[in-house]
């Protein structure tokens, strides 16, 4: 290709070139996977002609809107900016435009472009575009307001969403007066006497419970998204279907509304196969998520029938139910119009696991055969609607009572990336996304080979064109029912790392740049709002300055202790660590505390093949062995050891001591907010995840060794808890 129009392409759809990798070498992106990319976002790269005109269309379709569809601007005293874009001959055009604030207040300037300052000239097919610049002396509160441009005398008239964001994130004052603790949980993963094989929101409840008289300040759940309850096996809460909605599994069904009064429910339940089903679940190391669906679908279509079944008896639940499903609109509806036409298409035949594979007509949820289904089934549709309704409500119980216990946070929730390629959210906005690529990350300490999360990112300019609106609600969706966010890999706000599906490897991709400024802001706003902390994954390859600017913007960092190593090779001491930022000693990405001393994540690695040679697998033994014993004189140096502990790690195993000593060693850390994991406590070995792998190894089922009946009542960990809270109010 032309290296002008290639470079222009470049440029134009944000795409990275040159880069620093993980280990701070300069890596360049080959010209044939730039082109690979570019064929990914729709570029005829075979035919330079309509390649060019695929270009102009685009540059067009942003040259020709008058004013951006939203704006996102810093709250400031002195008013407010506005770009209008202009064909010459509508430089000397009256407009008027009209500001509607949030608060429904209006107010009205006329304008003439060519009064504004001229800031760019394009010319784009014979024709030249001006954009001139406005400063409109009218501070407005944070908050959305809109904006509408009419060119006077003429029906042209269009709007934009003025987003004015306060700038920082949410912090609760009690950050000033001592730092926090908390536990991270897979939820699933928690057993118990009385779950029916995961754990769910009443687990979480125990656990609020355990957890808030120790001292804790707030627990950390995997993402608990919507995933798919017609196939159930797709069990990765980091490729749901939908990050605005829940994932019904979590549900306790014996805490549904009526559930002593249900004597259908109650007699099903009394069959001897489903109390046996139950136990068997129950009974299972790995969670048997098809199992699981299997008991708790029949039994919720139970509880739905008694709802309806007793609305007039029960009309505060009823009005509940009507405000939730109102609230929840479209976006609401087409999850459970996914959820039963999924259903219905695979029980006809197991290889409709998604839409992009079921049959034409059912592929466009606005088409006629969808809309007939919704019709036929509307009392399927309105099921699937109650189960997220029960979901919020279960949520809600367990926030409330974290804040009730005394948490200031309570709980503090997982934002994943992205959705899956089969998700009802690309399924009701296809546009959004593309399709043809995946989001991953290059080759970094946590994949050395490179990672494809085959996650469909979205395009950042419809995003834009629709008004960021995507975000917002996302954002909104997750600040729900909790006192913090975390965002999974937060340089997803600047950029992603975009693999072509024709890609050879997960290598062979390019970083595709995102409105960080805009996305931020909106952060900011809403995070406010919803007076939600929050803290940003970011680990893997991080551009220079963008910590400082998210630190700038008051989001936490997430500082992991295996990682933070000075440049001796050395472990920083917690003492060093910034003040707003989360610690933890391993991530469910990462090996437990044990796994991580015995190598047991290594001995995993080299049976699932993860290693380009045994040269690569032995270098890594040995970087582990360097790393335990800079560990170990770390922990001895600052006195969290016993002075008869052991010096040297030839040959020492992990024991509670050193386990416990590297947690309270990070308790005694700068950071405000400290979080741990119950494996760690339960000294546990096998991974929750490992990174790279899909069918190789059972990832998100792994439950925790022991019930939460037992452990709880296990003197140790409560000491320890204790000494935690101690060590962070100190």
């Amino acid at each position: 290709m032309d290296a002008a129009l290639l470079a222009e392409l470049i440029a134009f759809n944000g795409i990275e070139t040159t880069f620093n990798d993980a280990w701070g070498q300069p890596c360049q992106v080959s010209e044939p996977d730039q082109l690979a990319l570019l064929s990914a976002m729709g570029y005829p790269v075979q035919d330079e002609a309509s390649c060019r005109q695929e270009l102009l269309q685009r540059q067009l379709d942003y040259w020709q809107q008058l004013i951006a569809p939203v704006s996102v601007q810093q709250q400031d005293e002195q008013g407010w900016q506005l770009e209008v874009m202009v064909p010459l001959a509508l430089a000397n055009t009256d407009f008027t435009l009209t500001l509607t604030t949030e608060q429904g207040v209006t107010q009205q300037w006329p304008l003439v472009p060519v009064d504004g300052e001229l800031t760019q000239v394009v010319v784009l097919e014979g024709e030249e575009y001006q954009q001139y610049l406005y400063h409109i002396a009218y501070p407005l509160t944070a908050g959305y307001h809109q904006l509408e441009l009419r060119c006077s005398g003429t029906d042209l008239l269009v709007n934009q969403q003025l987003i004015i964001s306060p700038g920082h994130c949410y912090q609760p004052a009690e950050f000033s007066q001592r730092k926090q603790w908390g536990s991270a949980i897979q939820l699933y993963a928690l057993r118990s006497e009385r779950n029916w094989g995961i754990g769910d929101f009443s687990d979480l409840q125990t656990l609020i419970r355990y957890l808030a008289k120790q001292g804790a300040d707030f627990i950390g759940l995997n993402p608990i998204h919507a995933l798919y309850p017609a196939l159930a096996d797709n069990a990765s809460p980091y490729s749901p279907s939908s990050r605005r909605w829940l994932n019904i599994i979590y549900l306790d069904v014996t805490a549904t509304p009526g559930f002593n009064e249900n004597a259908a429910l109650q007699a099903h339940l009394k069959q001897p196969a489903v109390q046996q089903a139950i136990v068997a679940a129950r009974q299972q190391d790995w969670v048997d998520y098809p199992a699981v669906m299997a008991l708790k679908l029949p039994a919720l279509k139970l509880c739905y029938q008694w709802f309806i079944d007793n609305k007039a008896s029960q009309p505060e639940l009823a009005a509940a139910f009507d405000a939730f499903k109102a609230a929840g609109g479209n976006s609401l509806a087409q999850l459970a119009l996914y959820d039963a036409l999924h259903a219905w298409l695979y029980q006809q035949d197991s290889q409709y696991w998604g839409w992009p594979n079921w049959p034409e007509q059912y592929r466009d949820p606005d088409s006629d055969a969808v809309q007939q289904f919704a019709a036929e089934h509307a009392a399927e549709l309105d099921f699937y609607v109650y189960l997220q309704f029960l979901a919020q409500q279960q949520l809600s119980e367990a926030q409330q009572l974290a804040t009730a216990q005394g948490m200031l946070l309570g709980l503090y929730r997982d934002l994943a990336v992205g959705v899956s390629e089969a998700s009802t959210e690309i399924w009701g906005n296809p546009e959004l996304y593309c399709r043809d690529a995946s989001v991953g990350a290059p080759p970094d300490p946590l994949g050395p080979t490179g990672q494809n999360w085959g996650l469909p990112p979205m395009k950042p300019f419809q995003l834009y064109q629709q008004g960021y609106q995507p975000f917002i609600e996302l954002l909104r969706a997750n600040m729900q029912h909790a006192g913090a966010l975390r965002i999974d890999h937060v340089m997803a706000l600047l950029r992603l790392w975009w693999v072509p599906k024709t890609a050879a490897n997960a290598g062979s991709g390019a970083y595709v740049y995102y409105p960080i400024m805009d996305l931020l802001g909106i952060l900011a706003l809403e995070s406010q709002r919803q007076q939600v902390v929050v803290i940003g994954e970011d680990l893997g390859t991080v551009p220079e300055g963008i910590r400082e600017l998210l630190q700038q913007f008051g989001i936490y960092s997430y500082r992991v202790f295996f990682f933070e190593t000075a440049p001796d090779g050395g472990y920083i001491s917690p003492a060093h660590y910034p003040l707003q930022a989360m610690a933890t000693l391993s991530t469910h990405d990462l090996p437990t505390l044990i796994g991580f001393w015995h190598c047991e994540d290594l001995k995993l690695g080299q049976q699932l093949g993860l290693y380009r040679d045994e040269g690569q697998l032995q270098l890594l033994y040995q970087q582990r062995h360097a790393n335990k014993q800079r560990i170990l004189d770390s922990l001895h140096g600052h006195g969290r050891l016993p002075a008869d502990y052991p010096r040297s790690v030839d040959q020492l195993a992990m024991d509670r001591t050193l386990n416990f000593a590297m947690q309270q060693h990070l308790a005694v850390g700068a950071q405000q907010l400290l979080c741990l994991q119950i494996e760690d406590w339960l000294e546990m070995t096998q991974p929750v995840n490992v990174p790279g792998t899909s069918n190789e190894y059972p990832n998100w089922r792994r439950k925790l060794s022991q019930p939460l009946e037992q452990w709880t009542q296990e003197p140790h960990i409560a000491a320890l808890l204790q000494q935690l809270t101690a060590l962070r109010r100190q």
